[in-house]
């Protein structure tokens, strides 16, 4: 007998219940500890190459605007147009002045394209890289990152908006926007989980992008992005339970200088706890199999 099933047979002997009949015991996955050791290692060394990563993003990006005039400023300029009618449209149905309500609006559907964005990327995020995957050793994480640079590059595009509605409504934030950077790594954070875990499920079961898809669709509505939390009275406590929400408050909440309840922070940075302890556990369980799922 192999010393290695010898060696199996004897864990399975010692996890065996006392009195239990032979063979009845709690399965042991030797490979597991190699898994975990594997996935930890794909992670670290995908985030040490991040330049790699970002590099890639910006040729998707060269090679999505090729030959356009404008290139990713197209965005801008029809985001641009959107927030100008939807402001005045939604400023007359909430009753609000359209100084105070535009800069609201204007964080918060920039924040939302990125959110959004990344999500429905994510989807694609290992199914777009198959080529790379099955010629290159690449680590699977510097897809995951290029998924999110390739994003960020584009809401890049989309900041001087909001610096242009603040300068013309004269909303200025005050000390509080140093937080805007923690919001904006926990943002990242969870971006990076979304592109990993979306990915490796997307490549398994094609059809989950589209339920993804229309489930961003209802949130959309379902998050205070048009309509203000206090809109809600009371029933806005709530809101801690949408992970949406409480993820875009902490980067909205200290841009528009009103800042985010000590709660707001406390289920960001669960959800995000949770969420990359997820992503983790299947890309532990899951990562040998990318390849053939793509």
């Amino acid at each position: 007998m192999r010393p290695e099933t010898i060696a199996a047979t004897t864990a399975q002997t010692a996890l065996a219940a006392p009195g239990s009949a032979p063979g009845a015991c709690l399965h042991y996955d030797a490979a597991m500890p190699r898994r975990g050791a594997r996935a930890a290692s794909d992670i670290s060394v995908g985030l040490r190459r991040w330049r790699l990563a970002a590099t890639l993003a910006w040729l998707d990006i060269r090679n999505r605007y090729r030959g356009s005039v404008l290139g990713p400023f197209w965005l801008t300029l029809s985001t641009g147009l959107m927030l100008a009618g939807l402001g005045i449209l939604y400023s007359a149905l909430m009753h609000e002045t359209l100084r105070s309500y535009l800069p609201f609006l204007s964080v918060s559907l920039i924040v939302w394209n990125v959110v959004n964005q990344i999500v429905l990327d994510a989807t694609t995020s290992l199914i777009s890289a198959e080529g790379m995957i099955r010629q290159l050793p690449l680590p699977y994480t510097t897809h995951a990152l290029r998924c999110v640079f390739r994003n960020l590059i584009i809401a890049a595009h989309n900041l001087p908006l909001i610096l242009i509605v603040m300068v013309i409504c004269r909303v200025f934030p005050g000390p509080g926007i140093v937080l805007m950077f923690v919001g904006l790594a926990i943002l990242g954070v969870n971006a990076f989980a979304a592109a990993l875990l979306l990915g490796m499920l997307c490549a398994r079961f094609r059809d989950l992008g589209q339920i993804v898809a229309s489930v961003m669709q209802l949130a959309f509505f379902m998050t205070p992005i048009l309509w203000k939390p206090t809109s809600l009275g009371p029933k806005a406590v709530w809101l801690t339970l949408d992970p949406f929400y409480v993820v875009m408050q902490v980067v909205r909440g200290p841009l528009l200088g009103s800042g985010a309840p000590p709660l707001i922070w406390v289920s960001a940075l669960g959800f995000t706890i949770v969420f990359c302890g997820l992503a983790f556990a299947f890309f532990v369980r899951f990562r040998g199999r990318i390849a053939f799922w793509v």
